[in-house]
Parts: structure tokens; C-alpha cells; sequence
């Protein structure tokens, strides 16, 4: 096969942010925020004991308290559960759980290290790293807007003031988990800045509180690149098969497999495409019937 290469275009997508920070530096509040600036239905996977849902006035959201144990796989279902439900944004509030949680990677590493390799712990991973693998790319490849919450390891210093101070420092996930998310910030406790440790937007270079306004900025900039779109042919077949569905029940399988495609693909004009033929072809089945 020939290896070609094409024009690097920056294309839409569906943004990935990670917000860290020691207890108390606002992470949910700011997750919250940040899924409102980008719009639409909000889902909230919950790992801590329902703290989202003390937000309830801040955002519109749908909640799902996630409780242990914290196994890759769950997270994994919960993240298609919201996919499935239509939702346009999700929280997950937090993802250590994942890692260092009842049920999570590390607690499972050492189980099966116990049960199947004489506690040997290093070939455990052989078995705890695709698993933890699979659940960063839900993450990827989900349709959705992910904004991700991670606890950091706290250091309390005292400053020139004389004044006691958490720091935020190494975020509690596997080492590289945040080289999956365009931008990473970092929380500080006092005074709730963000600092973007990480921005593949290049949108923020300066210490700031996070508000909607920071949702809406990386939804202008993700609007800004080129529109996705899904090949010819794959939406020729979808609008074959909606033209050609014997009833109404075959053509909502149809439609519903289209529009999924669409979705996923985050192309909105096939999407529009597809809704017009399900319209029109629904019409056309209720005048048959009325004949």
C-alpha cells in the first residue's frame, strides 16, 4: 500500500479536558461550569458520593452515582450509557477512582497479582494495562464533550505571610493519563486559580478562574476547524436504507442506525441529511397506509 500524505487540517472534535487539583480547589464546580460553556445535555458520572448533585442550581445536568466498585469496565459502561442517552457533554467526577479507588486499577492489579502470579505485581500489569488502556480510549472515542476531574496528592507549605497553604501537586491517575486531554489545569486551593499545564488550544497562557465563559472559548475554538465529514458512500448506503424501509418500525432501525453514524462521526449535515429522508420517507409510508 502507498503511503500518502495530505494538507494537516484542523478539523472538529470533541474537546477532552482534565481538571486537577487538591480537596477543596473546586473541581467539580469548575467541571460544571466548563460543561455548561460548551452546551447541550450534560450527563455527570458521580464517584463522590453524590457531591455533583450539590451543584444542581449551578447547571442543568443528569447524574449517575457511580459507587464501587471503581473497575475500569464500569467507567467504561457508564461513558456508553451517556453516549446512548444523547448527551452532548459528560463529566466524570473523578477519574482516580478509576486508578486508585475500591475496584480500581491499582487494588485490581494487586488481586490478580495474588491470584494468578504469586504476588508478582509487575506481571500482573500484563492484565490490569489493557483494561485501564480501553478505558482511556472510551474516553477518545466517545462522541461526546469529556471533562474529567482527578484528585491531586496535597503538600500543605507556609508562605511569607505566615499563612498554612494546600498545593496541588502530582494528579492521582496513572502517569501519562494526561497526555490523553487537550487541556489540562491544574487548581490551586485558595484562591481556585487555573493554571493550564497543559493547551493544545493555546488559549491559556495566564492563571484564571474557570467560568462558563472558559467552556464557551474552547467551544469557539473547537467550532473554528474544519466541519468532519463522513464518506460518500457510507452516507449513500444510510440514505438507501432509510428510502427503502418497508414500515415504520424498520425505518426508525434505519434512521436510528444513520444518525448514530452521524454522531459519531460529528458530522451534522449528514445528520441534517438523514433526518430529511426519515421525514419525508415517514410521510410517504403514512399515505400508503391511508390509500
Amino acid at each position: 500500500m502507498t503511503m500518502k500524505f495530505s494538507k494537516a487540517v484542523r478539523k472538529q472534535a470533541k474537546m477532552r479536558v482534565a481538571l486537577a487539583g487538591p480537596s477543596g480547589s473546586g473541581k467539580t464546580y469548575s467541571a460544571l461550569l466548563i460543561a455548561k460553556g460548551l452546551g447541550g445535555k450534560i450527563a455527570v458520572i458521580d464517584t463522590e458520593r453524590s457531591s455533583a448533585s450539590l451543584y444542581s442550581d449551578l447547571a442543568d445536568f443528569d447524574v449517575l452515582d457511580l459507587a464501587p466498585p471503581f473497575s475500569p469496565e464500569r467507567f467504561i459502561e457508564a461513558l456508553q450509557a451517556a453516549a446512548a442517552g444523547g448527551y452532548n457533554v459528560c463529566v466524570l467526577d473523578s477519574i482516580t477512582h478509576e486508578w486508585d479507588g475500591a475496584g480500581g486499577c491499582l487494588e485490581e492489579n494487586e488481586r490478580i497479582a495474588q491470584a494468578k502470579f504469586k504476588g508478582n505485581t509487575w506481571a500482573a500489569w500484563n492484565e490490569t494495562t489493557p483494561r485501564h488502556r480501553a478505558f482511556l480510549d472510551a474516553i477518545l472515542q466517545t462522541p461526546m464533550h469529556v471533562v474529567a476531574t482527578m484528585r491531586s496528592k496535597t503538600e500543605t507549605v507556609q508562605g511569607d505571610d505566615k499563612k498554612v497553604k494546600k498545593l496541588g501537586m502530582k494528579a492521582i491517575q496513572r502517569e501519562g493519563a494526561e497526555y490523553e486531554f487537550g487541556v489540562v489545569f491544574d487548581l490551586e486551593h485558595e484562591k481556585h486559580y487555573a493554571l493550564a499545564s497543559k493547551d493544545r488550544t493555546r488559549l491559556f497562557s495566564d492563571p484564571h478562574v474557570i467560568s462558563e465563559e472558559t467552556g464557551r472559548r474552547l467551544l469557539a475554538w473547537l467550532e473554528s476547524g474544519e466541519p468532519t465529514r463522513m464518506a460518500e458512500g457510507a452516507v449513500a448506503d444510510h440514505l438507501a436504507a432509510i428510502e427503502a424501509a418497508a414500515d415504520i418500525e424498520s425505518l426508525k432501525a434505519a434512521y436510528k442506525t444513520a444518525y448514530t453514524a452521524a454522531r459519531d462521526a460529528g458530522d451534522a449535515a449528514a445528520g441534517a441529511q438523514f433526518e430529511a429522508a426519515k421525514d419525508a420517507r415517514k410521510s410517504a409510508l403514512t399515505q400508503e397506509q391511508a390509500a
